[in-house]
Formats: structure tokens, C-alpha cells, sequence
């Protein structure tokens, strides 16, 4: 069947996404849900100062160690930038990309440009004690810890090479009233290649509604 990564948003670790990830593997898919540098189980790493880069290699490390090809690359919330980054390194190894409610970043954006005023002030709030890493919001999963600020800085480097991956899809979640997607979508929906799945849940889709994701993922082409 598919192999199948998905990388967490800000603030996330790897760990959030084992029950949906044992799901898939029931299917019969390959899954891997790794965990990026100073975050989850990795939290000790913080101190070398992740940035965007780091986290991009984080995840084309696993594609190239793991020899993996036909990947189903998915990415929630700031774990598009990190993905986009990846497909631009090496579209031959994928053969999707499914951004869950998450950035989609074009060459010289940032995390910090891309979102909106809510999550600036999340960002600037929480940067307030060492100003190197962002603290979550309380209201998220207790396993969360603070997000590399140089990460949400960083500028993304793309050659365009992430377009030639053949199959897109953004899912966009419609039920919370501080997203910063609708321009996004809006510029997508003009895109032929891309396809836009729309779900009145809250941002963390996965966790909000994992049986209607499920369903959309398994639709893909690549799952087949």
C-alpha cells in the first residue's frame, strides 16, 4: 500500500498522531509520524537551536534513510512549511501532498508572514522568557512544548520543484474564527492542480475528526 508521513503542527510532537497513525497501518499502509528537532520526545534538542532548515532536513533524512518512494507527504498547520520544503528537494520520492489546514508556503515566505495577527501575538507573547522558543497556547494537548521561534522566522528557499509533485490537496477547516487560510484557499482553488476539501471542524483536524480525514486521505490516488 501507501507510504505515508505526516508531520505535526507548532508546538506538536510526533507522539499526537500514533492513534490516527495505527489506523492507517491497519489499513495496511506504512506510516511514520516523526517528531521534529527540539519538540516531543526530541524537547532535549532545543538547545542546539532548530530553525526551518533543520526541520525541513528532519523529515528528507527520513524519506532518504528510510529509502522511501510514492510518499503521501501530509502536514498540519506550521508543518507545511516544512513538508513544501521537502517536496522541493525531492519531488521524485512523492507522489502527494496533503496540507491539513496548514501553510503553503511560495519561495521566501515565513511562517511569521503567512499567518495572521492572532498568531503573531501567540508568538510574541510566548517568546516573552528566552525569546528562543515560542510556549504553546494553554488550551493545547499537555505533551506540547515551546516551538523553535527561528523556525517561524526563517525564510523558506524554493526552486519550484515542489510543484511537480502530481497530486495536491488542501484540507480547510472551516470551524474556527481565527484561521489564517482563507487567502490561501482562495489562491489554491485557482490552481488546476490542486484540490480543496473543505470540514467544519476546529484547526487540529486529525484530532477534531479523525473518521472524516481518514476518509478523505484514503480517496487519494496514491493511497490506492
Amino acid at each position: 500500500m501507501a507510504n505515508v508521513v505526516i508531520v505535526a503542527g507548532g508546538w506538536h510532537g510526533g507522539c499526537e498522531l500514533t492513534p490516527f497513525a495505527r489506523r492507517l497501518r491497519a489499513l495496511g499502509h506504512e506510516v511514520f509520524t516523526p517528531t521534529l528537532t527540539g519538540l516531543g520526545e526530541r524537547v532535549h534538542l532545543a538547545a542546539a537551536r532548530p530553525n526551518l532548515d533543520t526541520h525541513i532536513l528532519d523529515v528528507a533524512n527520513l524519506l532518504e534513510f528510510e529509502d522511501l518512494s510514492d510518499v503521501v507527504l501530509c502536514a498540519h498547520s506550521y508543518g507545511g512549511m516544512v513538508i513544501t520544503g521537502v517536496a522541493d528537494r525531492m519531488p521524485e520520492r512523492i507522489a502527494a501532498l496533503v496540507y491539513i489546514d496548514a501553510l503553503v508556503p511560495e519561495d521566501g515566505d515565513t511562517w511569521w508572514s503567512l499567518v495572521n495577527d492572532h498568531f503573531r501575538a501567540i508568538a510574541i507573547e510566548g517568546a516573552d522568557e528566552d525569546g528562543f522558543g515560542v510556549r504553546p497556547p494553554a488550551h493545547m494537548d499537555p505533551r506540547c512544548r515551546p516551538h523553535p521561534l527561528a523556525s517561524f522566522l526563517q525564510k523558506i528557499r524554493l526552486a519550484g520543484r515542489c510543484k511537480e509533485v502530481r497530486e495536491k490537496l488542501f484540507v480547510y477547516a472551516t470551524g474556527w474564527a481565527d484561521s489564517p487560510f482563507p487567502a490561501t484557499v482562495e489562491r489554491l482553488r485557482k490552481l488546476a492542480d490542486w484540490r480543496i476539501e473543505e470540514m467544519p471542524t476546529r484547526h487540529n483536524i486529525i484530532a477534531a475528526a479523525p473518521d472524516q480525514f481518514l476518509a478523505i486521505l484514503t480517496r487519494l490516488e496514491a493511497m490506492q
